[in-house]
């Protein structure tokens, strides 16, 4: 890892596990204060604890990003503990439970929309003034490719990764010539819990998938950090996809033909 992050302070949603965790690890490997956030206090204290084993800063903070005020004390809380925000990673999502339009439960589709959606635009409304003051940041909003079409059972899934897309667009233009980088990063699929319900739901191609056809967890994580850094520059305002050769050679990733 080449990108030293020394002295940022970074935020992580649903840090507990999966995409979170990783991107918590690697951001204090390289050097990065980190805060790591989600609904359930328990998942996030191990990662923490794991992050200090290893000689780096951790402070833990249970946060629905679907609750606006619990996302402003997020960052104040990275602010008190760090003195200020240099990165906030968007990761926290929700695909479950996958189903059809007409069977779909309203509630629980609205629950996913929320988290998926209104979680991202939370943590810009919340951290971009911090950032606009320092004059530097970096946002980077977990995407998919769902985002550019629609899955079968994914509706809500597909229209709020679609529309967080268009809020990094957004985003980038309003604030990307004051020092902030909103970035996307589409990872395609990897090997997390969300695989699982996904492939127990059995709709869709995606849910068809062997598990040796997902990536690791931790490659998202090194792909969050080179995002941190100048050399991704180029990719403000547009989703960083990983599952592009080339993109994995400018991380040091295996390409898909060798992975």
């Amino acid at each position: 890892m080449t990108t030293s992050l020394n002295g940022k302070a970074a935020i992580v949603t649903g840090a507990s596990r999966g995409i979170g965790a990783a991107a918590a690890r690697m951001l204090a490997a390289a050097g990065a204060s980190v805060l790591l956030a989600a609904r359930s206090a328990s998942g996030i204290e191990q990662v923490a604890d794991d992050i200090r084993k290893l000689g780096g800063v951790a402070e833990t903070i249970t946060c629905d990003v679907s609750n606006y005020a619990q996302v402003s004390a997020m960052v104040a809380r990275c602010k008190t503990a760090f003195g200020r925000v240099d990165i906030l990673v968007n990761n926290a999502g929700l695909i479950e439970p996958v189903s059809r339009l007409g069977e779909a439960d309203p509630d629980e589709w609205v629950k996913v929309a929320d988290v998926n959606y209104k979680g991202v635009f939370f943590g810009l409304r919340t951290v971009i003034p911090e950032m606009e003051a320092q004059g530097s940041g970096t946002i980077i909003n977990i995407s998919s490719g769902a985002a550019y079409g629609p899955m079968e059972g994914w509706s809500h899934y597909c229209s709020s990764k679609a529309a967080a897309l268009m809020l990094t667009r957004c985003a980038d233009k309003e604030y990307g010539g004051k020092g902030i980088r909103v970035v996307g990063l589409s990872p395609g699929t990897v090997a997390t819990d969300m695989q699982v319900a996904i492939k127990a739901s059995g709709i869709n191609p995606v849910s068809q998938l062997d598990p040796s056809a997902h990536i690791p967890a931790d490659w998202v994580g090194k792909t969050v950090v080179w995002l941190c850094g100048d050399g991704a520059s180029e990719f403000a305002g547009t989703d960083f996809s990983m599952k592009n050769d080339e993109n994995r050679s400018r991380v040091g990733l295996p390409n898909v033909n060798t992975a």
